[in-house]
């Protein structure tokens, strides 16, 4: 009886059901909570995405199956995940960006919309490559909007053109964020001279209250109204943004910068990484996205850079074209690799705050462009 009883215990653990893509995905899943941990690579995120992972891919737990029947539960990341397949998160994680986003070097620099434009490049040049390559414009859409740099975008466009792929793309979109520092530096090098690398740029204007304070309402009606597929993101985006400046709910900003934000971001990077399971993610399909993904990531730091120069060009050396590699929407990570490179050329240069305009930039221009492929592919 004793050893019957250890047999069938045995027979309904995991161990017998563990498959080897369900061990692989197992290795990869440690392998990047190492590197959340020791290596500090987006932990926020990579963190719960791996152990998502981890969780999705041991057998039999049945935390991402549906319910089987109206009367019996489904497992716990099934409903979690109903966030982001819903694309509540995704808005939700704007909230918090708006709230914790200072659009004052933008507005100080209009011009600085132009950078956030031309850093969408990687998108359109991923989307004629995955096309060509055979897969359907709403995949070849969703894999594109990894050059955006935009996590949260890349997360609701997916799960609204392209649900079956939105493991490999959130998962290459976060890591590539993570490895900005190590992707962005030699594209910069490459496509600037020393002497562009030191300009020093002049002190942005002051920006006043009512501009602050305005500048979200403007940008709300204007995009929505021209792409209402993006009310979402640019709406959840703004209103963030307006708890922030009107200065008139502090304890809602609070709210929506720390607790909310800290809460989503949970749910998303748990329940994303849980659709990771090895069975479906382990395809030549999944390796390509990486490699596309990286591409539309490197294609955007270059479109940023070249309107930087052109920038520079016309200004006559004024602007710092080092800036325009932060018009893709890692804030405020690809602004800091900005001011990196321009203290490495000219330790008297400090770029930070002009960089931030092009950084946020981004931010409105991914979600815009998601709103676009959304109304043709959608």
């Amino acid at each position: 009886m004793f050893i019957d009883s250890l047999i069938k215990l045995w027979e309904d653990s995991g161990f017998v059901a563990l498959t080897w893509q369900s061990l692989v995905m197992i290795i990869v899943s440690c392998v990047l909570i190492y590197l959340a941990i020791a290596k500090k690579f987006e932990p926020l995120l990579l963190l719960p995405i791996a152990f998502g992972m981890l969780l999705a891919n041991l057998p039999l737990t049945g935390l991402m199956a549906g319910p089987a029947s109206s009367t019996e539960p489904g497992g716990l990341l099934y409903y979690l995940y109903l966030g982001v397949k819903k694309g509540i998160y995704p808005s939700l994680i704007f909230l918090g960006i708006g709230a914790m986003t200072d659009f004052g070097p933008l507005i100080a620099r209009p011009s600085s919309m132009l950078i956030g434009a031309g850093a969408q490049l990687g998108i359109a040049i991923a989307f004629i490559i995955a096309a060509v390559m055979g897969f359907t414009p709403q995949e070849a859409a969703s894999i594109g909007i990894i050059g955006g740099a935009d996590g949260p975008t890349a997360i609701y466009l997916t799960t609204r053109l392209a649900p079956h792929l939105l493991a490999s793309i959130a998962i290459a979109a976060y890591s590539y964020m993570a490895l900005i520092p190590l992707i962005q530096p030699p594209i910069m090098k490459l496509l600037t001279t020393k002497k562009e690398r030191m300009i020093e740029m002049k002190q942005l204007r002051k920006v006043s209250k009512l501009e602050k304070i305005c500048f979200p309402i403007v940008v709300s009606i204007l995009c929505i109204l021209l792409l209402p597929s993006v009310a979402p993101l640019i709406g959840m985006l703004m209103l963030g943004n307006l708890f922030k400046e009107s200065g008139v709910v502090e304890r809602l900003s609070d709210t929506v910068q720390n607790a909310l934000i800290n809460i989503v971001t949970i749910f998303l990077g748990v329940t994303v990484g849980a659709t990771s399971v090895g069975a479906e993610f382990l395809k030549p399909k999944t390796l390509g996205i990486i490699i596309l993904g990286l591409v539309a990531f490197m294609f955007s730091t270059v479109g940023g850079l070249l309107i930087g120069k052109f920038m520079c060009w016309i200004t006559k050396g004024k602007v710092n074209p080092l800036i325009g590699s932060a018009g893709v929407s890692a804030v405020p990570m690809a602004a800091r690799v900005s001011q990196v490179e321009g203290q490495k050329a000219n330790p008297g240069n400090y770029l930070l705050m002009f960089a931030m305009g092009p950084n946020v930039a981004g931010v409105i221009g991914s979600a815009v462009a998601a709103g676009i492929l959304l109304s043709l592919f959608g």
